[in-house]
């Protein structure tokens, strides 16, 4: 049997943000599990804010390149912080490129959802939103979810977390989501 293709994105466009140190832990956790991980980095990637003109002229290379990426996948896996209680542009941008035809790339992907943030909520406004507009665009998204609070505080200088339960939260979300691709 193949490695389940997981496509992991970090929301926060930040190096060595908060949400990017809670992936890296989440991928080592997949890529333990035996899947193949692809990991885009919204700050690379290079893909233009949403414009129907642009659409309309041909799809610009680094928008066919994303959806081949999330075509390919079987599940999703992102960390995303929030913006003004909600979906960071960025990621919503990469999503909106992403769901347009032709095809329903996130169609029956499992999905799963986690977020760091410095303050108190650890982005419970907005995972909401989150699942939201991941279930419009067909994808799965698993009940389970991860809300890293007072992130500042989780993290030891090397990016692993302080407190075992945190990592074991994280990990039971990925064993989920690898179980459910795998089928």
């Amino acid at each position: 049997m193949s490695a389940p293709r997981i496509l992991a994105i970090a929301g926060s466009l930040r190096t060595g943000g908060f949400n990017q140190k809670l992936l890296a832990l989440a991928v080592e956790k997949a890529r333990a599990l035996g899947a193949d991980v692809d990991v885009v980095d919204l700050k690379t990637v290079g893909v233009p804010l949403y414009d129907g003109d642009v659409e309309a002229q041909g799809l610009p290379p680094s928008v066919v390149a994303l959806r081949e990426r999330v075509a390919k996948a079987q599940g999703l896996l992102i960390s995303s912080p929030e913006y003004n209680s909600s979906i960071p542009g960025g990621l919503k941008n990469a999503i909106d490129w992403a769901s347009r035809a032709p095809g329903r790339l996130f169609q029956g992907k499992w999905t799963a959802i986690m977020g760091a943030s410095p303050g108190n909520f650890g982005t419970a406004r907005m995972q909401p939103h989150l699942r939201q507009v991941m279930s419009s665009v067909g994808a799965l998204v698993l009940p389970t979810q991860v809300h890293l609070a007072r992130a500042a505080e989780a993290f030891t200088p090397e990016g692993r977390f302080k407190d075992d339960a945190r990592q074991q939260e994280v990990e039971a979300l990925v064993t989920e989501l690898v179980q459910r691709v795998k089928g």
